[in-house]
């Protein structure tokens, strides 16, 4: 079985882009996630976020950094994205 038919079957996984709000955990950072979406009834333009548990294999990513998520099997209770890249460091 090749790398594209696995994928076809397993469907696309979901990439994220956010900044790292939470590093105290072993192997786990959270990542909150911002979008600016339309207010369904008056139109404005409203600010959303939402916080995710990412497995971090080495412990690379730390607080204000900019990291790249995807989804993933459950790792634990509260686990279902993984960090792929770091894409900025906190200055």
């Amino acid at each position: 079985m090749s790398e594209d038919q696995t994928t076809l079957e397993r469907g696309a996984r979901k990439t994220r882009t956010g900044v790292v709000v939470s590093d105290k955990m072993d192997k786990t950072v959270l990542v909150r996630i911002d979008r600016q979406m339309r207010h369904a009834l008056y139109g404005k333009i409203v600010r959303r976020s939402s916080k995710l548990a990412a497995h971090d294999e080495n412990n690379d990513a730390h607080v204000g950094d900019t990291v790249r998520v995807t989804e993933t099997r459950p790792l634990s209770k509260t686990k279902r994205w993984r960090v792929v890249e770091i894409v900025e460091r906190a200055q």
